[in-house]
């Protein structure tokens, strides 16, 4: 167990005013009335943990977030994120000056005086960790955040930001087609109590079922936006392994996505889901997963489907 407590289902927001923090996606994704509409829904399933980073949409994610609360007079949690660029060609980073700049800038756009979690959003080799952490541990001595920890760091890096000052959780992309951090980082973190929250749980649409062997892509997709990620599952054995996946979920009278989430909840090493849904609708995944947990026999059977996908 870790000494962070989070809500066990957080609401991504990296599509609010933009495809995550890509410069060129800036004012794309959802508009404002979007993601009202999708956070009013999330809050009205129980969803009050809100994922977001001062880059997602150059800001415009932060902006939404923190209409939203006014409007709405309700605080959910918040975390948010710092090291990429607000705009092309801007500056980028873990300095102290910059994550000072950056939390004061993300609270003035959420509208609260603090966030509860504010993590590194990605590792920066021209910085030493323990300068920017004691950038992190600063702003907590100062009120502004709750707790702070790291994303997108593998295992070795995650390490080193432990022996500077300990890191209370790790965000890093982790699902069924997704199992890089199964072999060290996820056990560092079980022996360090760092909670680790997953993001990308549905592996960028690609556990929905959306994607077919020899079909275009749907419109509007991750896979027609931005394809690098998910490159490495354009493959024959991926696409055999949706087909045993989708079986296994049409026996238990759920989703594929459902399936694909209900998994991850089995595991206690994983504190915290962050999912990215588009539309209100596709909240139903979570609601199907909550309902209908996975079975010992049915993780086995999921093993099986994916063995080959394993690390």
């Amino acid at each position: 167990m870790t000494g962070l407590t989070v809500a066990r289902i957080a609401l991504g927001c990296g599509n609010f005013g933009g495809i995550g923090s890509a410069p060129q996606f800036f004012g794309r994704g959802l508009t404002q009335d979007q993601a009202f509409e999708l956070m009013d829904a999330a809050w009205a399933s129980g969803i009050t943990h809100f994922d977001t980073a001062d880059a997602y949409g150059g800001g415009r994610s932060e902006q939404a977030i923190g209409r939203w609360i006014r409007s709405r007079g309700v605080r959910p949690q918040l975390t948010t994120k710092v090291f990429n660029p607000m705009e092309a060609g801007a500056d980028r980073g873990l300095e102290p000056d910059r994550i000072a700049r950056q939390l004061g800038s993300s609270l003035d756009r959420l509208g609260v005086d603090h966030v509860d979690l504010y993590l590194a959003h990605d590792y920066d080799p021209a910085v030493p960790l323990a300068v920017s952490i004691g950038a992190f541990l600063a702003a907590q001595e100062d009120g502004l955040i709750a707790g702070y920890g790291v994303s997108n760091f593998d295992a070795r890096q995650l390490a080193a930001a432990l022996e500077a000052a300990a890191p209370r959780a790790i965000q890093n992309s982790y699902s069924l087609l997704a199992r890089q951090d199964e072999p060290e980082l996820l056990p560092l973190c079980a022996e360090r109590g760092v909670a680790y929250l997953a993001f990308s749980p549905l592996a960028g649409g690609w556990l929905t079922g959306k994607y077919q062997r020899g079909a275009p892509y749907p419109a509007g997709s991750r896979m027609t936006q931005r394809p690098e990620p998910y490159a490495e599952f354009v493959a024959g054995r991926t696409f055999e392994a949706l087909a045993r996946l989708h079986a296994i979920a049409t026996s238990r009278g759920t989703s594929m996505a459902g399936l694909a989430l209900a998994w991850l909840l089995a595991d206690d090493r994983v504190a915290q889901i962050v999912i990215g849904p588009g539309r209100p609708e596709h909240l139903a995944p979570v609601s199907e997963a909550l309902q209908y947990p996975v079975t010992g026999q049915e993780l086995a059977a999921i093993e099986e489907a994916v063995g080959g996908l394993a690390p």
